[in-house]
């Protein structure tokens, strides 16, 4: 049961980030956090995560299906999606 001052959401990783770290995870947060407060999180959570999803790496951030910063207030229920820069040919 998710307390009134905490929100869930889902994060799910995509192309490299995915074979590395599995598909998805679920996490609480204290209500307000934001995507970069959610990227801090996982950066402590093991030294894989802290490696892949480092500031200064090429990574891509969707919030609910829209590109998203570090400064995003995340709301709940929120799916959060990681994923490496897209090139095309």
């Amino acid at each position: 049961m998710t307390r009134p001052d905490t929100l869930t959401v889902q994060v799910r990783y995509f192309a490299a980030l995915r074979e590395a770290l599995g598909a998805q995870q679920t996490l609480q947060l204290p209500a307000g956090s934001t995507v970069g407060d959610l990227r801090q999180l996982l950066l402590d959570q093991s030294s894989r995560h802290a490696e892949l999803l480092a500031n200064g790496r090429p990574v891509r951030c969707a919030l609910n299906q829209v590109m998203a910063d570090d400064s995003a207030v995340l709301p709940a229920g929120a799916e959060v999606a990681f994923f490496p820069p897209v090139t095309g040919g």
